[in-house]
């Protein structure tokens, strides 16, 4: 008994120190891919170097929480710069 439960804290210690979700990465994939994949879930968390990743979004869509909105970007991609976008809050620039 005393031998399962060592087992049993191990595993879950192996579980614990195993992320659960690998995010993708954009410069494995095409632009295509990447702006597939964005629309597929809406918004998606992806890695764009080796130490940067970012959460993107639809353009059309309510994915943004308020008061941000969807803005440009460009992620690397294995076929060069790619269009995508990230919520932000809108920067006014008023004439004066």
């Amino acid at each position: 008994m005393r031998a399962h439960a060592i087992a049993c804290i191990a595993g879950a210690m192996i579980v614990a120190a195993t992320p659960a979700h690998s995010r993708s990465d954009t410069r494995t994939m095409t632009c295509e891919q990447t702006q597939a994949l964005v629309k597929s879930h809406r918004s998606a968390v992806l890695t764009t170097g080796q130490n940067t990743y970012d959460r993107y979004v639809r353009q059309f869509g309510n994915e943004c929480d308020w008061p941000e909105v969807p803005t440009a970007a460009a992620v690397p991609t294995r076929d060069g710069q790619c269009r995508v976008y990230r919520c932000q809050e809108p920067v006014f620039d008023f004439p004066n």
